[in-house]
């Protein structure tokens, strides 16, 4: 149970960090924090693959894997999509033709 607790508290931890650090970045360094995100959320789909896919995996274990795979691939998809919609405002239009 204390391996349980200390990995509790440990997420906590993070999620409070996380929390703050990304409240305070200037918005002109949201699309660079997005991409970061977006690597960041790539490396837990292959975690939560590889613990879904484990031989020995409890049902809790698929079940929460699962849930992870599908959260985080969902990140991904739409931090890529946002990011493109966010570069595509800084192209330069071309002139419209008479």
């Amino acid at each position: 149970m204390q391996s349980l607790e200390l990995s509790v508290y440990v997420f906590m931890l993070a999620a409070f960090l996380g929390f703050e650090l990304i409240r305070r970045v200037s918005p002109l360094l949201h699309t660079p924090l997005m991409s970061l995100t977006n690597a960041i959320s790539a490396i837990a789909v292959v975690g939560a693959i590889l613990i879904t896919g484990e031989k020995d995996a409890s049902t809790l274990s698929r079940v929460l894997g699962f849930i992870a795979v599908t959260a985080s691939t969902l990140n991904v998809v739409s931090g890529f999509l946002i990011t493109d919609r966010m570069l595509k405002m800084f192209k330069k239009r071309e002139p419209r033709k008479p």
